[in-house]
């Protein structure tokens, strides 16, 4: 099997079998993204503890790469520092994916880390 199918393969489970799906009972952000070009919509749900993502799911509908980026996300940035968090890039979205994807995909594949993002900027503002 090639490894572009191995990657597909991976794409495919994230989004038949979600990891972290469901919003929590309590949390410090949720944040509700929506792309209106193509319909896909991702809401992150989190938990901060010092700095750092502790617990962190979503919820959402739309294709096969906004899901599975979802997925992948909540899997890669909890334990990861908010600074961090807010350094990525659409490069995550390609290391996650392990895949190139034009200007279109692209915009499927970042809503869940525009999400996230925009969770963490809401909270750091909430804090102060």
């Amino acid at each position: 099997m090639s490894i572009h199918k191995l990657y597909e393969q991976d794409i495919l489970d994230h989004y038949q079998h979600p990891r972290n799906f469901g919003l929590l009972l309590a949390y410090d952000f949720i944040s509700p993204v929506f792309n209106p070009s193509c319909g896909d919509s991702v809401a992150m749900c989190g938990v901060i503890q010092n700095g750092v993502i502790e617990k962190l799911t979503f919820e959402g509908k739309g294709c096969v790469l906004s899901l599975a980026m979802a997925s992948k996300l909540t899997e890669f940035a909890q334990e990861k520092t908010l600074g961090e968090i807010l350094a990525l890039n659409e490069g995550l979205v390609e290391q996650l994916l392990k895949m190139q994807l034009g200007l279109k995909r692209m915009q499927c594949g970042l809503l869940p880390l525009q999400a996230l993002q925009q969770g963490i900027k809401l909270y750091q503002q909430k804090a102060f």
